[in-house]
């Protein structure tokens, strides 16, 4: 046998296999059903909210402050990293769960509403945090008191929101939406009287009037129109789950998750659901 044409044949049959093999790889990629592997040393990659004032917001000076980062920091120091260790990334809303199922990140903590369609696609720990849909209104203004008094008053949220049409929908058939870029932009028009009210859920509303620019000049409505569970995203089937089950518990039991409310949503008056059970899902 020609030496030569051996060692072609063997050459030829070992490109076959790692060809094969790699193929094989980024088909799964591609499928994002390849668990993350999380022993890759000390890191964790953890996804947030960059633009929501006390839930996540990424600074100018380049730290990250709200209530879910505060919780994503304690449940990663329980799963064995340093605030110094973790990777965060922006999870915006539409791309939550593409994020998780391609590896993407660890976890995700992003004002994540817990709902069946959701749960098709990744899974959930906790809820940590009962939220509902609410109005923010001027500190001085006593004529919305209940929902029914949005009727005829502006009501803003941002586009692409379905808070401001489920009111009009259900509650105020009479209420005129305005529909702006940002939830900045409502607080503006609220603040100058543009705008008579802005929804969305309390936890997010909290925040916003909770920065220093806004400090007693809003009020929440407190009018608990929808239930919000929010959530800590894992990859489907994630051992991760029931680690981060275990952390938040240990966060409620330790005071940590109060001692975090009350500086995120404190100086605006929010009041609080006390901390969901693990698992127990409000409708």
């Amino acid at each position: 046998m020609n030496p030569l044409r051996t060692s072609r044949a063997v050459v030829a049959a070992a490109a076959t296999v790692v060809l094969s093999v790699t193929s094989a790889g980024f088909a799964n990629a591609a499928a994002g059903g390849a668990p993350r592997d999380h022993g890759d040393g000390d890191k964790i990659t953890v996804g947030i909210k960059f633009d929501q004032p006390g839930i996540g917001l990424k600074t100018p000076d380049g730290t990250y402050t709200g209530f879910d980062v505060d919780v994503a920091t304690y449940v990663a120091k329980q799963l064995g990293h340093k605030p110094s260790d973790i990777e965060w990334k922006e999870a915006k809303s539409a791309d939550r769960e593409t994020l998780l199922q391609r590896g993407d990140v660890d976890f995700i903590a992003a004002s994540y509403s817990i709902n069946d369609k959701r749960l098709e696609k990744v899974d959930f720990a906790g809820p940590y945090l009962l939220a509902h849909q609410d109005v923010l209104i001027r500190a001085d203004d006593d004529s919305i008191k209940k929902p029914s008094d949005l009727n005829n008053k502006k009501l803003c949220s941002v586009t692409g929101s379905t808070s401001a049409q489920n009111v009009k929908d259900k509650i105020a058939p009479n209420a005129q939406l305005q529909e702006y870029g940002g939830y900045s932009e409502c607080l503006t028009g609220l603040e100058n009287g543009v705008i008579d009210a802005v929804t969305t859920d309390d936890s997010i509303l909290a925040g916003y009037a909770s920065q220093p620019e806004f400090k007693g000049k809003f009020k929440l409505g407190g009018f608990k129109m929808s239930n919000e569970n929010y959530g800590i995203g894992v990859q489907k089937g994630s051992d991760l789950k029931a680690k981060i089950n275990t952390a938040l518990q240990k966060m409620v039991a330790d005071g940590s998750w109060d001692a975090a409310v009350k500086k995120n949503f404190g100086p605006a008056g929010y009041h609080n659901e006390p901390a969901p059970k693990i698992g127990v899902i409000v409708q």
